[in-house]
C-alpha cells in the first residue's frame, strides 16, 4: 500500500491558507497571503530539496495544481525543483476539470476524490506527496487517509484563514520522528502514524 504524506506550512495557530503569495489563495478576504516566505532560509531549502528528491507521485487538488502549472514548468534555472515537478507523476482530484491536462505527467482523479485516492492508495506504486491543496486536504483528513505529516511550523500568529486540522476532524495518533530546526525559528516536524495501540488510547 502507498503511504500519503503531507508537507505543508503552517502558523502557530494552525492556519495554512496562502503562504506563498499575495494572491496564491484569499478566499473569505484572507489579507496575509505570503506569510511563509519571510520565514525560508537555506535550512529550509535543503529540506524541501531532500523531500523533492524522494518524491514518488505528487497529489494536488486543482487550485494548487494550476498555480503550480502557472510557474514551475518554466521557472527560472537551475533550481532543485522544476526537474521534479515536471518528472513526478501528478495526481489531480477535481470533479470539475474536463478538458485534458496541460502538465506533463499528469492524471485527472474523477469523481469523489476520498474514494479516488483511497483506490489510488491501495494500488502498485510509488508513495504520494501532498503539496499545498487545502480543500483536498480536508477531505483525505475526514477518509483518514494521511499517513505521515511533515509540517515547517512557523513562530507565527494571523488570527484568521483556513485551518489545517478543523472542527469535526476524526481523532487520529501520530508519532514525532524528526524535527529540524531553522535560522528563522521554523520547526519542520516529522509526524508519522502511530501504531494501533497509541491510536485507541488517544
Amino acid at each position: 500500500m502507498r503511504k500519503i504524506t503531507v508537507f505543508m506550512s503552517v502558523t502557530l495557530d494552525g492556519v495554512i491558507q496562502s503562504p506563498s503569495g499575495p494572491d496564491e489563495d484569499s478566499r473569505g478576504g484572507f489579507r496575509h497571503g505570503g506569510w511563509a516566505v519571510r520565514y525560508f532560509d537555506p535550512v529550509m531549502a535543503e529540506m524541501a530539496a531532500k523531500h523533492q528528491d524522494g518524491v514518488g507521485a505528487i497529489l494536488l487538488g486543482r487550485r494548487t495544481y494550476e498555480a503550480l502549472y502557472a510557474y514551475w514548468p518554466t521557472a527560472p534555472q537551475p533550481n532543485p525543483f522544476t526537474d521534479v515537478l515536471n518528472n513526478s507523476q501528478k495526481y489531480v482530484a477535481s470533479r470539475t476539470w474536463s478538458e485534458r491536462l496541460p502538465w506533463i505527467n499528469s492524471t485527472l482523479l474523477a469523481g469523489d476524490a476520498a474514494d479516488a485516492v483511497a483506490k489510488l492508495k491501495t494500488s502498485a506504486g510509488p508513495d504520494l506527496v501532498v503539496l499545498g491543496s487545502a480543500d483536498l486536504l480536508q477531505t483525505l483528513i475526514q477518509a483518514d487517509l494521511i499517513d505521515e505529516y511533515v509540517l515547517q511550523i512557523t513562530p507565527l500568529v494571523l488570527g484568521s484563514g483556513l485551518r489545517l486540522f478543523r472542527d469535526g476532524a476524526p481523532t487520529s495518533a501520530f508519532t514525532l520522528v524528526d524535527t529540524v530546526n531553522t535560522t528563522t525559528g521554523v520547526i519542520i516536524a516529522t509526524y508519522r502514524r502511530a501504531e494501533p495501540a497509541a491510536a485507541e488510547n488517544a
